[in-house]
């Protein structure tokens, strides 16, 4: 009998003639390993991802909109800090591991930590126009070809005609929701097209940022998923105060009448929680995934989001308008078994 392997990810259990066939072994228990629930990780994580960022908009909204709170930035700042302390938390309970502070991780981290300002930011500035949430949920589908077309230039990766007419599939949605939208924001369309540049950048910078940092860290590996969240949020506050000092906010928020609102609050705190969900489960389900794979599927969320957005604000609906989100639906279902026959 062959001698025993160490075990190691990648190689054999056993130096045999059977090496084949162990190996094969290997990687099946390592799948299972990975798995959640009985589902792929990926799988599990997308499905935690779609669902924290469906509740984090639709809480975000109620936020911004609906009490008149006036200083956006402000609640940014909240959820953020909220993010660290929740983590800090965790870390002292003994439930995750967090990368001690190094300043080689930082100035690695610091473009990941602007481009993710950018896009948590211009989400908050296009939720507080008087854009509704259908008409966001469209729109934000166009982050998939800047993402796919990142993807080809960055990357060299290459799609089949499948996968483009899925993504030509979500932009024909898009136009037909901004052709048949009865309440035309220039302000809200300006900012979540901004916010589409800035969540492409987002995933397709991430993936080379994680394997930098991995030269920097304590044991040579990637960090982990909470010692993203933590450094992401911690190194956003400066960001955000220079943001809150600009606009005025830093000044005035504290004079807000709805600080006084105990539904207010509650609906702040609950929408922080959230944003750690969210920030842990984008950064988990990226980690196993790729730029194009994370956008995509973010974007099947968007269906189910426009039409609770239709129902939970009372905007007015057409038909041209359900047609729009009908499309949108489709591409979904094209990716999928695009995906799945590749």
């Amino acid at each position: 009998m062959g001698a025993l392997a160490t075990a190691e990810e990648g190689k054999p259990l056993m130096q045999s003639g059977s090496n084949t066939a162990v190996y094969a072994l290997d990687v099946d228990a390592r799948r299972q390993a990975r798995a959640f629930l009985g589902l792929p990780a990926s799988v599990f994580a997308g499905a935690c991802y779609c669902t924290a960022s469906m509740s984090m908009v639709l809480l975000n909204k109620v936020a911004l909109s609906s009490f008149g709170f006036g200083s956006p930035n402000a609640l940014l700042f909240y959820q953020c800090a909220l993010c660290v302390l929740l983590v800090h938390c965790c870390k002292l309970a003994g439930l995750v591991k967090v990368e001690p502070f190094n300043w080689q991780i930082i100035k690695i981290w610091v473009p990941v930590n602007i481009i993710f300002v950018g896009m948590i930011g211009t989400s908050f500035w296009a939720l507080a126009s008087d854009l509704n949430v259908a008409m966001l949920t469209v729109l934000k589908n166009l982050t998939n070809f800047f993402t796919l077309s990142g993807d080809y230039f960055l990357y060299g990766r290459t799609y089949k005609l499948n996968v483009w007419g899925c993504v030509g599939l979500m932009a024909l949605s898009a136009l037909c929701g901004a052709v048949t939208d009865l309440a035309f924001d220039a302000r809200g369309y300006f900012w979540q097209m901004v916010n589409c540049l800035f969540t492409a950048a987002y995933s397709l910078y991430m993936r080379g940022a994680m394997d930098k940092v991995s030269q920097h860290t304590s044991d040579g590996k990637k960090l982990g998923e909470f010692s993203m969240v933590f450094y992401n949020n911690l190194l956003s506050l400066p960001f955000i105060a220079l943001i809150m000092a600009g606009t005025g906010e830093l000044r005035g928020w504290l004079t807000e009448p709805d600080l006084h609102n105990p539904t207010f609050m509650a609906v702040a705190a609950v929408s922080g929680i959230i944003g750690f969900a969210i920030s842990f489960t984008s950064l988990w389900f990226l980690s196993t995934t790729t730029p194009s794979i994370y956008s995509l599927v973010g974007s099947l969320n968007k269906v189910p989001l426009a039409l609770m957005g239709l129902f939970a604000f009372n905007v007015a609906w057409t038909l041209p308008n359900l047609l729009s989100i009908l499309v949108g639906t489709l591409a979904g279902i094209v990716f999928t078994v695009a995906k799945s026959k590749s």
